[in-house]
């Protein structure tokens, strides 16, 4: 079974939010990695870059396959996980610590409440397989 935090919101593509004040850290979600296997290489937003919810903003790269990673809400990127380019493991070892992929300023924090919290998310992954 996937660990699924509490404190944090979800979405149905699989990345994870933890939404402090203003600000987001996105992740992906414990269930996501371990569907992917060995992440190998994960391309990240530029920092200033504007986006809009649900928009690809990310790439990454397993020894399976390459995946998007859609911004979860809108705002614009304020900083990005570094460790990932050296060791992009910590997305499989420590998806919801070490592993995030990058920090938002949001411009809509409305849309949170548009997010799955962490029963729908179980249920969501529970019909999936």
């Amino acid at each position: 079974m996937s660990k699924i935090p509490e404190d944090l919101r979800y979405t149905k593509s699989h990345e994870w939010v933890r939404v402090e004040g203003q600000t987001a850290t996105v992740g992906i979600t414990d269930h996501a990695q371990t569907e992917l296997t060995d992440v190998v290489y994960v391309e990240l937003p530029q920092v200033g870059k504007e986006l809009k919810a649900g928009e690809a903003c990310a790439v990454v790269e397993s020894v399976k396959a390459a995946s998007d990673i859609y911004a979860p809400l809108s705002g614009r990127v304020t900083e990005v996980n570094t460790k990932l380019e050296q060791d992009p493991g910590l997305v499989n070892s420590d998806p919801y610590g070490e592993g995030w992929f990058f920090k938002m300023e949001l411009t809509c924090p409305e849309e949170v409440s548009q997010l799955l919290d962490a029963q729908a998310y179980a249920r969501l992954i529970e019909g999936e397989s």
